[in-house]
Formats: C-alpha cells, structure tokens, sequence
C-alpha cells in the first residue's frame, strides 16, 4: 500500500474536522490510509493521492464525502459497556412512578449497542410494550453506515458478552447458517429503537425530544475543549430538568464552564 504524504494526510483530517468536529492527529496516520486506500479501489482509482486530490478539488460524487465520514469515524462499543450506567439505569426505572413517560437517547450510538443495551433493561423493567410506563430510545449517530448498522441490529457474537444470560435468551437470537457466530435483536427490541443520523457539532433536529437519560459516552475523548463544551451545551439542551447525562469513565467534564453537576462518577444533572 503506498503511504499517504503528509500534505494530504493533513489536508484530509482537516477536511474530516471541519465536517465532523473529530481531530485525528499524526498517530492514525496508518488508520487513515488504509481506510482511504479501500475507499479509492472501491471507486475505481488506485492511486491514493489523486483519490484525496479528487475529492479535495470537489472532483468526487457528492456522496463520497458521506463515505469518506462513515469510513474516518472510529466505531468501537460491544453491550453492557461501563455497567454502572446500566445499574443507574434500573434504579431511576425501578423508581419511576406507574405511567410515567420515559425517554432515553443515545447520542452518539455507533453501532447501535449502547441502545439496545438500554432497551433490553427498558423491556424487561417496564413492560416491552410499556405495559408499566411507555418507553422510547432514540440512538443518532454522525457515520450513515452505522445508523444502517443498528438498524438491522445483527453483531458478531462476541460484542455480546456482557450481555445477562437471562437477556440473550430474550432478546437476542443466535445466528445459524450463514450468520454462524453472530447474534441478531429480536425484531420486537428493534421496533422499539428508532436510529437516525446526526452531528453533534450542528444544531440538534427539531423532531427530537427532551430526554430523561442521556448517553454521551467516548465521544467527547475525540474533541478539543471547545468543541467539547459545544456539544454538551446543545445536548443539555435536550435533556429533562431532572434528566441525567452518562459520560464516558475516561471523559471529564471538569474546567469547561458547563452547567452540570456531578452526581456520581460519570452521571451529571442540571447545576
């Protein structure tokens, strides 16, 4: 494969931040070829520096930008990630008085685990059809090809490993045949998931709701302080009064001037 210079490597993660808000710096300079490599042979040009001067000049079909974000955005999450969210979770749902309306979003969703994740509890806790208490989870995500991931809601078996025993055998049908070695949501736990795209970096569609729980986790790590502050600004914004914003164990919120309040480690409210 041949190497990416650096005016081009440069000149596409600047190109990829002023789209999505992510800074990729010189040590996924490896990352970033390979995926660009595949991404030219898939369009017909071997050359990786004509397809980067291509698609910088504008040369390129319209869509291959959309490609270009899908393919740079890192997309790494398996069921259960970080427990303590999913504990907290079945706390506030285990206190939620009878007939109480409870909204969860998932806000940078990748491949649609985290919200199924939260899903599975929801069903179990108040009801698949929220015989207890109606439920909705919404999961955005900035990459198209993840949102089309969550959507059909199959994975390989090994992203499900923290998933209870009790919940695979309730939600989640293992892969025969072809699909040997991976596991697919029931089709009543994706009906109950509604997946669209969405940057953070860009004001927050009109259709979407305030929300009880929020999920922002291992996104933030991706951003300089600015744009962290921004987007927990916009997304406080669609959080309830009451409502809590999980962030990743990694990520800190602390010197960005934001109206939050820590509750525990990794679990914020409204300051």
């Amino acid at each position: 494969m041949k190497p990416l210079s650096s005016k081009a490597f440069d000149a596409v993660t600047q190109l990829f931040e002023s789209v999505s808000g992510i800074k990729l710096n010189q040590s996924k300079q490896a990352l970033v070829t390979g995926r660009l490599q595949r991404l030219a042979n898939e369009a017909g040009e071997n050359d990786i520096e004509a397809y980067v001067d291509k698609l910088l000049r504008g040369g390129a079909p319209a869509q291959e930008m959309t490609r270009l974000i899908d393919r740079l955005t890192t997309n790494e999450t398996y069921f259960f990630r970080e427990p303590q969210h999913y504990n907290d979770l079945a706390d506030r749902l285990a206190d939620l008085p009878p007939g109480q309306e409870f909204k969860v979003w998932s806000a940078a969703s990748s491949s649609g685990e985290e919200a199924y994740s939260a899903a599975m509890l929801m069903s179990d806790l108040l009801g698949p059809r929220g015989e207890a208490a109606p439920w909705q989870i919404i999961g955005t995500d900035l990459s198209t090809a993840m949102v089309d991931t969550a959507r059909r809601g199959l994975y390989p078996m090994e992203r499900a490993r923290m998933v209870p025993p009790e919940y695979l055998k309730r939600f989640c049908l293992k892969g025969q045949g072809t699909q040997t070695g991976q596991v697919l949501m029931t089709r009543e736990l994706r009906a109950r998931v509604r997946f669209e795209a969405a940057n953070l970096m860009q004001p927050m569609p009109e259709w979407l709701p305030k929300f009880d729980v929020i999920f922002l986790r291992n996104v933030l790590i991706y951003f300089d302080n600015p744009a962290k502050t921004e987007i927990v600004r916009r997304v406080l914004g669609q959080l309830k009064p009451d409502g809590v914003l999980y962030t990743g164990h990694a990520e800190s919120l602390s010197n960005l001037g934001l109206p939050v309040r820590v509750l525990t480690t990794a679990v914020h409210g409204h300051a």
